[in-house]
């Protein structure tokens, strides 16, 4: 339970059931996506085969239209795959319904888009409350602040997304998507929408909490020093795995304020 500032869990923490440290929290066998388009079927994926182990930070890069954010909507159970096989967390996504679907990205998932996604007519502290309460957590707000306070928000809790500078909504998002403690957390292009300073910092939270939590990352992004902050690095080309690097050193992860 976060019951306290430093009350975020140790590495060790939330592995999928059965899984150790080594064991694969992400399977993907044959993996395609096809989606209809003006001149007929647009292959997106085109039989992608991955493999990512539980407490990985992996870097995915790649140019526009190589498929990195149609791999992270299959991740997360927002689109659905339309050829081979995806196992995340040891649930096979493509036996399940969209119940099935949601249930699975309250219990697993935390995701961090370049667009905040904030609700402009709640408060910080019910924005992060939101996925808790779905879930039927009695201690929801106890847990948005605790969390709210990790990312140096504790002085923003009532305040909504419009009084908030782009770098507090995006704290305000990546509180919300670790209050859950995810086995996988998913961010695509964190730091887009904001100015170099103010990503570096949310950067430093987002890989810091991740240290903390033990949490699986998958973070696409166009900035070869931020995939480098992680310990593997693919590379996206024509709905493939066109490079699976890893990494010697990454940089290390500062402390949430």
């Amino acid at each position: 339970m976060l019951d306290a500032p430093n009350a975020i869990r140790s590495p060790a923490a939330r592995p999928p059931a059965g899984a150790g440290r080594d064991a694969n929290l992400i399977e993907a066998r044959g993996l395609a996506f096809k989606v209809a388009g003006p001149g007929g079927e647009v292959n997106i994926l085109r039989g992608l085969d991955l493999d990512m182990k539980q407490g990985e930070a992996v870097g995915l890069v790649g140019p526009s239209g190589s498929g990195k954010t149609s791999l992270l909507m299959l991740l997360a159970g927002l689109e659905r795959a339309t050829g081979g096989r995806l196992t995340v967390a040891g649930t096979d996504l493509g036996a399940l319904d969209e119940d099935g679907l949601a249930r699975f990205r309250r219990d697993h998932l935390g995701i961090v888009f370049q667009a905040f996604h904030l609700i402009p007519t709640m408060t910080a502290l019910e924005n992060v409350a939101v996925p808790l309460e779905f879930a039927g957590r009695d201690d929801a707000f106890d847990r948005a602040r605790v969390a709210l306070e990790r990312v140096g928000l504790g002085h923003r809790l009532g305040h909504y997304p419009g009084q908030l500078s782009g770098g507090e909504q995006q704290r305000v998002a990546l509180a919300r998507a670790v209050v859950g403690e995810p086995s996988l957390l998913l961010a695509d292009e964190p730091t887009g929408n904001l100015d170099g300073a103010t990503g570096q910092a949310v950067m430093d939270l987002l890989f810091g909490l991740r240290e903390q939590l033990g949490t699986t990352l998958l973070l696409i992004t166009h900035d070869p020093a931020l995939a480098a902050r992680c310990g593997r690095r693919l590379r996206m080309a024509d709905g493939l795995l066109a490079e699976d690097t890893a990494l010697a050193a990454s940089s290390p992860a500062a402390s949430p304020a």
